[in-house]
């Protein structure tokens, strides 16, 4: 895709394809990183307020980011983040849910000290298959700026 932190201009938005998760990916991961009960035992997730099985929120984090890379936007630019704001679940993520993202620049910031880059804040917007919010949270992504050799061009 080729873009560099002026092509992230505030209000620009992306979205990304679908991925559904699996019972056995929300379980395999919860066992690893969050082992709570309604995330890896169907028994007693069913005694739970959720009534079943859900995925750890942390991993619905996790697969939004990695939809949003997969779209190729941060391909050339990326040079890290330093940290995730406002970060909310809103509704359970169930097995069998389509998970799509919308991702929206709601902020950029170009660096006084290292103009070689800069600070783009965005707005992570996570739906299931009924269009429904699951989470949102808001991305602070370093991006580097356009190589002065290609901004001549």
């Amino acid at each position: 895709m080729g873009l560099y932190f002026e092509d992230f201009a505030v209000g620009r938005r992306f979205r990304t394809r679908g991925a559904t998760l699996t019972e056995s990916m929300i379980i395999d991961y919860a066992l690893t990183y969050d082992p709570q009960p309604f995330h890896i035992d169907k028994v007693e997730a069913e005694t739970t307020l959720y009534g079943g099985i859900i995925a750890s929120g942390f991993q619905v984090m996790a697969l939004s980011f990695r939809l949003f890379h997969q779209t190729g936007a941060f391909a050339a630019c990326s040079l890290g983040g330093y940290g995730i704001d406002e970060l909310r679940w809103m509704l359970p993520t169930r097995p069998g849910d389509t998970l799509r993202v919308e991702v929206e620049v709601v902020e950029q910031i170009a660096s006084r000290s290292r103009p070689d880059r800069g600070t783009v804040r965005m707005l992570y917007r996570t739906t299931n298959q009924k269009g429904e919010t699951v989470q949102t949270c808001i991305g602070n992504h370093i991006l580097a700026r356009r190589p002065v050799a290609e901004a001549a061009d």
